[in-house]
């Protein structure tokens, strides 16, 4: 009884002090207070109730039956809008807030909303290796559901929530890229309701064109209602290598050439500054010296990102064998590491033992209350972006980086681009390596300002025949956008399929110079 009345004392002076700071000063300066007491708790809430769900779905076998009636119902949504005189433009129902994307859509508010309530794994085919899943399906649900079986798919793109539907209609990525290229390299099929309500299936040799198109389209030629994915046998242990590399040159001729060994099951740099780094190589397996496993998703171990930065510190390499599904989720306790400027004290032991578990905090739960003076905040003194970029530009990319933003860590993560049709394929007609830079946190560069330091970096990325990824602020004009990616097969199939009147283009979608 003790205990709760003093529970309920630290609350009442917890409420007090909020109100003499003001709510929203609270918000923005101790944002931690906000999160810790509050968003954790509720994201622990929304956990079991997935959980119950995917429990109830999987007990009743309902997923199968109840896709068909789901579909249906989308469909007729959709006629229903032709109906009213097709007026608006179409969007998903989906609530911008939930997705994990940081921007928040506003034109949820003046499309008309589709409801489309698709979370279930539909089908696993052991004889041709494929899932079929539904769109709202995250990986983190997905990979709980392969691995007892014995499978995985071959690019998991890190964080849990993250939903293959959006991994398709953007993009994904993980350090096995370098092998099987970007999340929708390894999709076999996609199913789609389109403008007029007819439901239609793609792949590489049914309606092609529609199928190298989907990716990078933002929803925007179609409701994705199904997806099927390549499978591979999954493994216990990732045998992950550790070597701490100094010397920008020497940074960038290890990870090139660690990147093109199809031996390595896994490639992935952490750069701690401009000329330090520690590059990770590993390999799937199922034996492990038991003296060398670290289980590094347990909710008391250190971040990652921390975790490996020792080894640099302590310039030495090293090997340790982590369980497959602890590092494929190996950076979503920490959310890479933007949980350290939410929580700066939580890679704290004490915090991780006892409140470790409650970690992270639920990225839609973030942007739903984070308020009008946060977003300013964090758009004008933060940056969370992914620019992909020849390999052989990795060097010059990194100086640009270093001085127009100057934000460590960064992730460096290769992959492999084919010259398939659609918005991205290299610039050649041969398939060639890439690599994803990513940059998230504050700039500590004197010069940035938000608009103008991305222009020049959206600038510096197209002079090399790069791309950015569409989940993040984009700065570019129409031309600019166009002169990135590669709209042919889009516009031709956005006339062909009567989309202009149904859909915003994708560049109106996701551009602020579009937005505002």
């Amino acid at each position: 009884m003790s205990a709760l009345w003093s529970v309920g004392a630290g609350l009442l002076l917890l409420l007090l002090w909020v109100r003499h700071r003001g709510l929203e000063a609270v918000l923005v300066h101790h944002r931690w207070v906000f999160v810790c007491f509050f968003l954790l708790p509720l994201s622990i809430l929304f956990d079991i109730y997935y959980q119950l769900r995917a429990w109830a779905v999987w007990r009743l076998h309902s997923a199968p039956r109840q896709h068909a009636q789901r579909v249906r119902h989308i469909q007729e949504q959709v006629r229903e809008w032709k109906k009213e005189g097709s007026r608006r433009y179409m969007c998903t129902g989906r609530p911008g807030w939930l997705t994990v994307s940081l921007r928040v859509g506003k034109y949820k508010k003046t499309h008309k909303n589709i409801m489309i309530n698709l979370m279930d794994v539909l089908e696993v085919d052991s004889e041709r290796q494929v899932v079929r899943v539904e769109p709202l399906v995250s990986m983190g649900q997905l990979t709980a559901y392969l691995n007892p079986m014995g499978w995985t798919i071959p690019v998991v793109p890190e964080l849990d929530d993250l939903t293959v539907g959006g991994l398709i209609m953007g993009t994904g990525i993980e350090s096995s890229s370098h092998i099987y290229g970007l999340f929708q390299h390894t999709c076999v099929a996609y199913e789609l309701v389109l403008a007029d309500g007819s439901l239609v299936r793609c792949s590489p040799t049914e309606n092609s064109d529609l199928f190298y198109a989907v990716p990078w389209s933002c929803g925007t030629l179609g409701f994705l209602v199904a997806a099927e994915i390549k499978m591979i046998p999954a493994k216990k242990y990732v045998k992950i290598h550790y070597q701490p590399v100094r010397g920008l040159q020497k940074i960038c001729e290890k990870f090139t050439e660690e990147s093109k060994k199809k031996e390595n099951s896994f490639v992935e740099g952490l750069m701690y500054s401009l000329d330090e780094a520690v590059i990770m190589t590993g390999i799937l397996t199922d034996e492990a010296e038991q003296s060398k496993i670290n289980r590094i998703g347990n909710y008391y171990k250190p971040w990652f990102f921390k975790h490996v930065e020792k080894y640099l510190k302590a310039d030495r390499t090293g090997v340790e064998y982590i369980p497959s599904r602890h590092y494929y989720h190996r950076h979503t306790r920490s959310i890479f590491w933007e949980l350290q400027d939410i929580i700066p004290f939580g890679n704290n032991p004490v915090f991780r033992y006892l409140f470790g578990w409650m970690v992270p905090p639920k990225i839609s739960l973030l942007k739903l209350t984070q308020g009008e003076a946060i977003r300013k905040l964090y758009e004008q003194h933060h940056v969370v972006q992914d620019m992909l970029v020849p390999m052989k530009s990795l060097e010059k990319s990194i100086q640009t980086f270093h001085v127009d933003l100057n934000v460590y860590p960064i992730w460096l993560c290769p992959f492999i681009l084919p010259n398939n049709p659609g918005m991205v394929h290299p610039k050649g007609n041969e398939t060639e390596l890439y690599v994803d830079i990513g940059a998230y946190g504050e700039p500590k560069s004197k010069q940035f300002e938000a608009r103008a330091s991305m222009r020049q970096m959206e600038k510096f990325v197209r002079s090399v025949h790069g791309f950015q990824m569409l989940y993040a602020d984009c700065y570019m004009t129409r031309e600019e956008f166009w002169d990135m990616f590669d709209g042919s097969l889009y516009h031709k199939l956005r006339e062909e399929m009567n989309c202009k009147d149904a859909f915003p283009e994708v560049y109106d979608k996701i551009c602020k110079a579009a937005r505002h």
